[in-house]
């Protein structure tokens, strides 16, 4: 038997690589994609008083950052028995659409679809944000950037910092928006507008337009059949700050709905020795291994899985472009792993409508912009969607309010099992009788870009389910060993 390994991956947020092993006749037998980096947050945020845990949440990642802060912010909200005010809410949700927005074009025009712009084999120096540049045309990429630095002031504006945010109160924010910042917010948006027409007529002429492209979206072998999972308003349009958790089936029957503490009955994880991140699965079905199909305890999530469990989107220009897409795909649910970069770029153009919606409310500059806490409850949960997907943030303190526990459920972890799916599909489609060159390693790697990795973010591997064993040093010491369970 052969091993090939892809060491690093390329293109994402951390560290991992890809082994896929070969039969005799150079087919292949297996393949995964393993996360060697180990992060441990949920260890780091023990002991820390509440009130500061969105604020080192955020650190989590530089890109995921937001996210974090907000997820963490709603479960201090609960933790301290304080309802934030309408203000605060709207602060809160718009700080979430501008990243959105901001990762969601990172990973089009930097991460995901260089792929498809400057090809897939095209030389390594060549598939990235200056070959699209050189594509497209530099003033075309230049305004695509100046649009997304839009998202990134909007970030900046409200939570106080251009990265890390530092606006969070449990029960509010920190201060509310003047009359000034919300004429320069209402400039930007125009932008933001612009940013998701472009990049959803981007991806129609890149990849719809291309003959070869076209027929990998409908292309069965990069058919990813799982449950899906994602938030809906009381309408069924994709939202993004609150909502109820909805998961349907691999046909697309609703099956589970939830908030809150209830994602305990719907997802269990499951640890396996080569990896640092978990895989979970949903607890009714049972763990059934990485394997979809009609059967299958996976679930994905993200834009596709948003697009997926629900109806659309609230907003005129976004919902045209989602039933263009259904169209085109003959109906739903969508499989196509290439599709999350189609449902991306609807979902700029969703992000920045609601913007503009929330903009036009009157709450949005009122002063009244925190609730003072009322008692210590002792847990809270947040969930929100983040640009990769269901986003779960579940934290324990004492009457103090200091984190006891903590217990992480990111996007990517959730589609963990999703993931080595599509690895395995594309090593066995575009591997065949041991020809492998430097571009079929990519067309490899094109199968985990769609899911938008951020592999900081998944290894909270919860104490006494490590796989291997780790070791923890204080002042070159050795304080502690964690060892396989």
């Amino acid at each position: 038997m052969k091993k090939l390994v892809v060491e690093p991956i390329t293109r994402l947020e951390g560290h991992g690589k890809i082994t896929v092993f070969l039969d005799d006749k150079g087919n292949v037998e297996d393949a995964f994609l393993q996360v060697v980096e180990f992060m441990g947050y949920e260890k780091f945020l023990q002991g820390m008083p509440m009130e500061e845990v969105p604020r080192t949440a955020s650190t989590i990642c530089g890109v995921c950052r937001a996210v974090h802060f907000t997820a963490s912010l709603k479960a201090a909200d609960q933790i301290f028995s304080a309802e934030p005010p309408p203000a605060a809410k709207k602060i809160r949700e718009l700080l979430l659409l501008a990243h959105h927005i901001e990762d969601h074009t990172e990973v089009l025009y930097a991460l995901g679809l260089p792929d498809f712009i400057c090809g897939p084999t095209a030389p390594p120096q060549e598939r990235n944000l200056m070959g699209v540049a050189k594509k497209l045309g530099k003033e075309i990429v230049k305004d695509i950037l100046k649009k997304r630095f839009s998202a990134a002031r909007i970030v900046e504006i409200l939570g106080g910092k251009p990265v890390h945010p530092a606006a969070a109160v449990p029960g509010g924010w920190a201060k509310r928006v003047t009359e000034e910042e919300k004429e320069e917010i209402e400039r930007l948006s125009d932008d933001l507008i612009e940013l998701g027409k472009v990049s959803v007529e981007l991806f129609k002429e890149v990849v719809l337009k291309n003959p070869e492209y076209s027929k990998l979206l409908k292309e069965e072998s990069f058919n990813v059949v799982t449950n899906y999972m994602g938030t809906v308003d009381e309408n069924k349009k994709v939202t993004y700050y609150d909502g109820t958790q909805v998961v349907v089936s691999p046909e697309g029957k609703e099956i589970i709905r939830f908030t809150g503490k209830e994602y305990l009955n719907v997802l269990a994880e499951k640890t396996l020795p080569w990896s640092y991140a978990k895989f979970p699965y949903l607890k009714e079905v049972g763990w059934k291994g990485l394997k979809d199909g009609k059967d299958t305890s996976l679930c994905s999530v993200g834009p596709l899985g948003r697009l997926n469990v629900s109806e659309g989107y609230s907003t005129p220009l976004a919902q045209k472009a989602y039933e263009e897409m259904v169209e085109f795909f003959g109906g739903k649910p969508i499989y196509n792993v290439f599709a999350y970069h189609w449902a991306r770029a609807i979902e700029v153009l969703n992000q920045a409508e609601l913007i503009k919606e929330i903009l036009k409310s009157p709450e949005f500059t009122d002063e009244n912009v925190v609730t003072p806490p009322r008692k210590v409850t002792g847990e809270g949960i947040g969930i929100i969607e983040a640009p990769r997907g269901t986003l779960i943030h579940h934290y324990w303190t004492d009457e103090e309010g200091l984190v006891t526990d903590a217990n992480l459920i990111v996007p990517t972890t959730i589609n963990n099992g999703s993931i080595q799916v599509s690895v395995k599909k594309a090593a066995k489609y575009f591997i065949k009788n041991g020809e492998v060159d430097e571009g079929t390693l990519n067309l490899i790697e094109m199968a985990h870009r769609p899911y938008d990795l951020c592999l900081a973010c998944a290894t909270h591997v919860y104490p006494g389910h490590y796989p291997t064993n780790v070791v923890i040093y204080k002042g070159g010491k050795k304080v502690k060993e964690l060892r396989n369970y």
